[in-house]
């Protein structure tokens, strides 16, 4: 996630997963996918807007900066471990829109149900934090001066989602050509920020004068639980590696190109953080917003922190846009598979637009935005629903395994360290999920209501169209 899916996992891969004619037109297509291509795919999923807010929110948690620096650290661990498990799972099952399939295939459809609807309303959540963001960034340019910024950063984070909304309704697309042009300014925006370290003249200057005391393995563990709350929702993303399995030139390269974009983001990920620890201060960034800008008005100056806000903003309404046009088309495909109502497959005749998906997906966004109302919530929300989600996911490399799952005629990657990476991996989002539990019990309560809710929303589904069945059979 870092706040980032790609657009072309999204349109390519979702889009063609619920139209039946693109889906035989993808399966029936050349392999093409090589290793610079999934290596940037893999960089390009996990690095999104995160980066730029949640570094806040680690220094927050963690009692010193050896702490926030490893919280980092250990976060890539995770998500390495993870990404190598999704690898071969993607390998071993590699069809179009794998993310969503894995479920239905491991486990009972009335659980793959639940999990892949809290999936859907933690990426509506995601929406409403990065909102926030970007309201963030363009309140502290617009409207700095007023009062109530709270409340504006949330109307204005409602505006943006309700005009993207409306324009999806026109039937708006967004190019992936676009989609990879932003990805690659936000890597621009992330060198920028590095490189105030080498051409600023007071880089140095804001260097923390704490010093890291001992402390309790069990302060050490609290601490370390909250920071990777917010880590590892940055580092989110990698997961969605599992959708192109299918796509691969040759299964081969999945692991290589897995381990050296996941290298990537956690170098640049360290690098990142090392320069808002010199030029902002420990002390000073568990306090700081819009912490891109401030790192670029190093550079550029006051005009710079203006700019870089404005364009800040703008990359989130993109990020909104992609969201909003990719995530109905799962309750399409849920619809189609007979576990949601045969409404969400309703579409504009002329715009082809999924309007009742559309809709129900947007007032999700805006009930989560308002019920919340600030990125800390939100945060907290999204990483419980996650770890349920990622865990059970995780966990689908067991049945495939025990089952000797794979494609014919096609080579099988299996992962080093089996069974300790998936075991590690799954462990750490349970410790994730205690720790937004004793931190934030009221987020862990809601996630698991949703969870039950769900669940057994599908058994009363499943109980209407039984008798709508047996009503028509009797006329």
């Amino acid at each position: 996630m870092g706040l980032n899916v790609n657009f072309k996992l999204n349109l390519i891969q979702l889009s063609g997963l619920y139209h039946q004619e693109t889906k035989k037109q993808m399966e029936t297509a050349p392999k093409k996918l090589k290793f610079f291509d999934l290596t940037m795919i893999v960089i390009s999923l996990v690095i999104g807007m995160g980066i730029f807010r949640t570094p806040v929110n680690v220094a927050q948690s963690a009692m010193t900066p050896a702490i926030f620096f490893l919280a980092w650290f250990f976060g890539g661990l995770i998500a390495l471990s993870g990404a190598l498990t999704y690898a071969e799972i993607g390998s071993r099952y590699p069809v179009t829109g794998g993310y969503y399939k894995i479920f239905s295939a491991c486990y009972h459809p009335s659980i793959a149900f639940a999990i892949n609807s809290i999936i859907l309303v933690s990426n509506a959540a995601s929406v409403a934090a990065v909102a926030l963001v970007g309201a963030e960034y363009i309140s502290n340019v617009a409207f700095s001066s007023l009062e109530n910024t709270a409340e504006i950063k949330m109307w204005i984070a409602g505006c943006c989602i309700l005009l993207f909304y409306g324009l999806n309704l026109l039937g708006l697309r967004t190019s992936s050509f676009v989609q990879n042009l932003l990805m690659m300014f936000k890597l621009g925006l992330m060198l920028l920020i590095i490189s105030v370290l080498f051409v600023s003249p007071d880089a140095n200057t804001a260097v923390s004068n704490i010093k890291d005391t001992a402390m309790s393995w069990s302060d050490f563990g609290y601490a370390m639980g909250v920071c990777l709350v917010a880590v590892s929702f940055t580092y989110g993303g990698f997961q969605h590696s599992i959708n192109f399995g299918a796509e691969l030139k040759d299964t081969r390269i999945m692991p290589r190109a897995i381990l050296t974009g996941i290298a990537v983001v956690i170098l640049l990920y360290m690098i990142i953080n090392y320069a808002y620890y010199r030029v902002i201060g420990f002390e000073n960034l568990g306090n700081a917003e819009s912490i891109g800008a401030i790192m670029a008005s190093k550079i550029l100056g006051s005009s710079g922190f203006t700019v870089v806000s404005l364009l800040f903003f703008f990359s989130v309404l993109g990020y909104v846009n992609v969201m909003l046009l990719s995530n109905p088309r799962v309750m399409f495909a849920m619809s189609e598979e007979g576990t949601m109502p045969a409404s969400f497959q309703k579409s504009n005749l002329k715009t082809k637009v999924l309007t009742t998906a559309l809709t129900v997906f947007t007032i999700t966004i805006v009930i989560t935005l308002f019920y919340a109302k600030e990125f800390d919530k939100i945060l907290d929300y999204i990483m419980f629903l996650d770890s349920i989600g990622m865990a059970f996911s995780a966990a689908t490399i067991f049945y495939f395994r025990r089952k000797k799952v794979k494609p014919e005629n096609q080579h099988v990657y299996k992962m080093p360290l089996y069974p300790l990476m998936p075991i590690f991996y799954i462990l750490a989002y349970i410790f994730i999920a205690t720790s937004v539990f004793v931190n934030k019990p009221d987020a862990a309560l809601k996630g698991l209501l949703i969870f039950v809710i769900f669940f057994a929303l599908y058994w009363l589904i499943k109980f209407w169209n039984r008798n709508l069945s047996k009503k028509v059979a009797e006329l």
